[in-house]
């Protein structure tokens, strides 16, 4: 997904689905200069570093 894209998301007032690998995530913040993403897992609440690349729109 673009950087900006995900901005978006992150501005917008309803909810957008995104996931990662499969499985739904949040977004809890975004880097510009490195287009990376901290997401968090909705199931395992597990947060992690992705490349915005790798997220979807559902």
């Amino acid at each position: 997904m673009d950087i900006e894209k995900i901005v978006e998301i992150v501005e917008s007032r309803g909810v957008i689905n995104v996931t990662y690998n499969g499985n739904p995530v949040w977004i809890e913040g975004i880097s510009k200069e490195s287009n990376e993403v901290r997401v968090k897992n909705i199931k395992t609440n597990e947060e992690f570093m992705v490349s915005a690349s790798k997220l979807k729109e559902d």
